[in-house]
């Protein structure tokens, strides 16, 4: 009997978790990051939907977690954990953090694809998480793809067409 697999749609400042008949997909990325999370051995997966880099810089009343880098993750984290997913053997792949357009001499506030990925690795660093693929910066869009079964991550883009890592 081949088991369906289900999509598990990731919208964006979104985060959701799929387990190994599961594949994770978010749409619309261009400054925003796809971070993923992945436990090769219970097959469990998760991705947000990263939007900005930092909750410091929150304006709204209810704070939406899953916007931000800093408290995505931690979030992220704990429900593959609770799937039963392993921190230790968890590795991640991210795709996106896009300059999307040009701003002359507007400094560091305009570059929010770039300090979003920035923002993504310092969480990983301290979570004690691997990095181990990557398709950052350019300035085109993306849609990404994880396969929970396999693990394998698709990158697909106009520009670019379709990549796996």
């Amino acid at each position: 009997m081949i088991e369906e697999q289900s999509i598990v749609k990731v919208a964006m400042a979104d985060l959701n978790v799929a387990g190994p008949n599961g594949i994770l997909r978010t749409t619309g990325l261009g400054s925003c990051v796809g971070l993923t999370l992945y436990d090769p051995v219970t097959k469990i997966g998760g991705m947000a939907h990263v939007m900005l880099p930092s909750s410091a810089i929150a304006r709204e009343g209810q704070l939406n977690l899953a916007k931000y880098a800093d408290t995505a993750l931690p979030i992220l984290l704990n429900k593959m954990r609770n799937l039963g997913a392993s921190p230790a053997r968890m590795v991640a792949k991210m795709a996106g953090g896009a300059q999307m357009f040009a701003f002359a001499g507007s400094g560091d506030t305009m570059r929010i694809g770039p300090r979003n990925v920035e923002s993504c690795k310092a969480g990983l660093e301290q979570m004690g998480i691997t990095l181990i693929a990557e398709d950052t910066g350019g300035n085109y869009g993306r849609t990404v793809e994880l396969d929970c079964a396999t693990g394998k991550f698709t990158i697909r883009s106009v520009q670019k067409g379709i990549k796996e890592l």
